[in-house]
């Protein structure tokens, strides 16, 4: 279990109450919206694989539809008001310690619906130690790390997680960077189902700022990342490169961990559900229900970096739209990834080699090591850095030793 933050509290019960009741009027008004539209498909009577009906039901069956929506809404509205009132009292309640990770889930699910509707539940994106917010002033940053070094490291978790989780089962990359190597561990807290661009462009931002205000010389600068915390600070270096970002040419080393540089299979099997439910016009209504899928969680279909990945990419999800994205020059980069393979090389040379492993259970190795059949779109990461772990799943990267002492080895 993972250590309990002492901001975990700062947002407790009163505001969990209003952001979830926020969410139960949007889903009571969501179902209410797919039912009106199959109640119009059956009275329409179209033929079995002819076009779903779009048109909202008439009458008095479209009046009660309507209805429906209109109560729901003022429902809603005073029942947050309400709780906006008892949210003060509430919130003096401690938190349960599960909640971060709760809403670290919630926010990777729904995390682009709870910001677009301002909901109390979506996670802002800070830099944080020990949990809390770190404000990026000279004089704020020197009282957080009074024993700040040269050596910064920030570390960037994965979907659905939190900065807390990197303490997995009694061990945490960055404190044991901290203690062995001298490294100052920065951890990010970010909403990972808003679009991976979008994260990006705001960390870039953050990280810029970090490093003109660290309160002693920064001599060396890492980033470590897992899963799609690797897509994130990649799209972080790009929006660094285009904005001219100073933090970018002090980035000497990035470590993926399990990142999905190619995409997720799984993800992509969620779109062919979407395809083939639809081709039905009584049962395309419900592929609604299949688009529950944040826009994070979208972008791993093929591992979108920038704005322009996911907006060529519609409604058809076959088709990989990406723009080839090479990592920075000037940084060296290292991958890891772990098969469920009880044996195996740890070290190989392509991506025919690669693809004789089984993956994670959610990563492939060849996507993980950033292995493509096309040139463009590999990563060209030299072989002798990158590692494949046997026997391991996807979160075991966050506490195996082995991987930390690869990660040690490529950070000294």
């Amino acid at each position: 279990m993972p250590k309990r933050s002492p901001a975990d509290a700062v947002i407790g019960h009163g505001t969990d109450l209003r952001g979830i009741g926020r969410l139960t009027i949007d889903a009571i008004t969501g179902v209410t919206d797919l039912v009106e539209s199959v109640h119009a498909t059956i009275v329409a009577l179209p033929s079995p694989l002819g076009a779903a009906v779009r048109d909202p039901t008439r009458g008095i069956t479209g009046l009660v539809y309507r209805s429906v929506r209109g109560i729901t809404r003022f429902v809603g509205d005073g029942l947050d008001l309400a709780l906006a009132q008892f949210a003060p009292l509430l919130n003096r309640i401690d938190s349960l310690p599960q909640r971060g990770a709760v809403v670290s889930a919630l926010n990777g699910v729904l995390g682009d619906h709870l910001a677009a509707t301002d909901n109390p539940l979506a996670i802002d994106m800070h830099l944080r130690k020990d949990g809390r917010p770190l404000k990026l002033g000279r004089k704020s940053l020197a009282a957080a790390y009074p024993q700040a070094t040269g050596k910064v490291v920030v570390l960037i978790h994965g979907l659905c997680m939190n900065d807390l989780q990197w303490d997995w089962n009694g061990h945490d990359h960055g404190a044991a960077l901290a203690r062995d190597a001298g490294w100052t561990p920065v951890y990010l807290h970010y909403n990972t189902g808003r679009h991976i661009s979008s994260n990006g462009r705001e960390l870039s931002a953050q990280l810029d700022k970090l490093l003109r205000e660290w309160p002693v010389p920064v001599e060396r600068f890492a980033i470590v990342c897992h899963s799609m915390g690797g897509l994130v600070a990649r799209s972080a270096c790009h929006s660094a490169q285009r904005g001219k970002r100073q933090w970018l040419s002090r980035l000497d080393s990035l470590v993926f961990l399990g990142t999905p540089h190619h995409g997720a299979p799984l993800e992509r099997a969620g779109s062919w559900f979407d395809m083939l439910i639809a081709l039905s016009p009584y049962t395309a209504p419900f592929a609604r229900l299949g688009k529950i899928r944040s826009a994070g969680i979208q972008d791993l279909r093929h591992g979108n970096l920038i704005e322009a990945d996911w907006r060529k990419h519609g409604d058809d999800g076959r088709r990989d739209p990406r723009t080839p994205l090479p990592l920075p020059e000037s940084v060296r980069s290292y991958a890891i990834a772990v098969s469920t393979d009880k044996e195996g090389a740890s070290n190989v040379g392509g991506l025919a080699a690669a693809e004789r492993f089984s993956g994670d259970t959610l990563v492939p190795v060849a996507s993980a090591l950033g292995l493509h059949p096309d040139p463009a779109f590999d990563l060209h990461i030299p072989k002798s850095h990158r590692w494949i772990g046997h026997g391991l799943h996807h979160l075991d990267l966050l506490g195996d030793a082995q991987v930390y002492r690869r990660i040690r080895r490529w950070l000294g």
